[in-house]
């Protein structure tokens, strides 16, 4: 277990920080008081203050973490300016986030998501600047008889330019463009004797182990690959181009997750591949027996998890909160408290419900449930 937890809380304590911090640079940055930094939920494990009166402390449950702004009695934006304002004098009243422009609260509040989009950026220019980034072209080796690749009418020989409409730059992007679509059919762009065909493939979906040994519902076409001619092309890639690429992974990820949960919607996904705490931390453990650097990477789709799903437009989540400064734009003024009250209590039953939802799937996935 020790080998599960340990890189799991190592991730969850870098992603949550980095998280809080977008937040706390944004509110310092205009003024507003942070009384509270905390890493974790419940009882504080240890703590200090530091000169501007901020308690930054690691408390016991490490699923999250938070930023407390001085005189913040909820996460909403507040409808009654006056009434708050009375109970301070007026050097506190400059420290307080309700009373801030909403372009500024905007900034606070996004910055959280921000930062961890950011630090997946970093990572992976990192990663693309010092280790390197693979280029090599991806050809069909094998055509498997009877598969949908043979139906669809892909060949051997066959050099995949693109899958879904995203270009194919190495041979690694084909199980991912594969993986990570979400339509019955799958589009191949292929060049074959240096003409250009587009060939409609519908996978099979598979019960069959990960790289990790994990069992996932898996899209297989049923081709094999080969590296063209061959050779390895695997580049250390400029700071100009390792930014571009980063910059393009992280929007792959955070679009390919939006279309996946766009199909749980619809009914029409695979909900058995939604995981909590449980799978992250398993998977976590796996990756990290690896090698530091399949480490840093998860680190680094972790963090554009926790940056997306905090935009989704749920109270409780940053989002939430941007919801509600929409309206705010919108109406000219802030919605009722009694109004926010009630989009909060839908919030958290929809929490509760994803809670539960995923916390399911991960015991199943640990084999407590049949």
């Amino acid at each position: 277990m020790l080998t599960y937890i340990i890189p799991f809380i190592i991730l969850i304590l870098v992603v949550v920080f980095i998280h809080e911090y977008g937040h706390y640079y944004f509110a310092r940055k205009y003024g507003v008081g942070v009384t509270d930094f905390s890493i974790g939920f419940g009882k504080e494990i240890f703590g200090w203050n530091d000169k501007s009166g901020t308690r930054w402390k690691i408390c016991w449950i490490p699923l999250g973490g938070y930023v407390k702004f001085f005189g913040d009695r909820n996460v909403f934006s507040q409808s009654d300016h006056e009434k708050i304002l009375k109970q301070y004098n007026k050097e506190d009243q400059e420290k307080l986030f309700v009373i801030k422009p909403l372009y500024q609260r905007t900034l606070i509040v996004f910055g959280g998501p921000l930062a961890n989009f950011l630090l997946a950026i970093a990572i992976f220019f990192s990663i693309y600047t010092f280790i390197g980034k693979d280029f090599t072209p991806a050809v069909i080796n094998e055509v498997q008889n009877d598969s949908p690749a043979m139906i669809g009418g892909l060949k051997d020989n066959d050099i995949i330019l693109e899958i879904d409409g995203n270009k194919v730059e190495s041979i690694m992007d084909v199980s991912k463009f594969i993986t990570t679509s979400t339509g019955e059919v799958i589009n191949f762009k292929v060049e074959r004797s240096n003409q250009e065909y587009i060939l409609k493939i519908k996978p099979n979906i598979v019960l069959s182990d990960d790289n990790l040994g994990n069992k996932i519902n898996k899209r297989m076409v049923g081709i094999k690959l080969g590296a063209y001619n061959n050779e390895i092309n695997h580049v250390k890639l400029g700071p100009a181009q390792a930014l571009i690429h980063s910059v393009k992974e992280v929007y792959f990820v955070s679009t390919s997750s939006l279309k996946y949960i766009g199909t749980m919607l619809r009914g029409t996904g695979d909900s058995s591949q939604l995981g909590g705490p449980i799978r992250i931390a398993k998977i976590t453990g796996q990756v990290a027996e690896i090698g530091i650097l399949p480490f840093v990477s998860i680190m680094a789709y972790i963090s554009i998890s926790l940056g997306l799903i905090n935009l989704f437009p749920i109270p409780m989540l940053d989002g939430g909160h941007l919801m509600f400064y929409a309206f705010e734009k919108i109406l000219g003024r802030p919605l009722s408290q009694k109004v926010q009250e009630g989009f909060f209590r839908i919030g958290m039953f929809l929490l509760l419900s994803l809670m539960f939802f995923t916390t399911f799937n991960d015991l199943k996935d640990l084999g407590l449930f049949n």
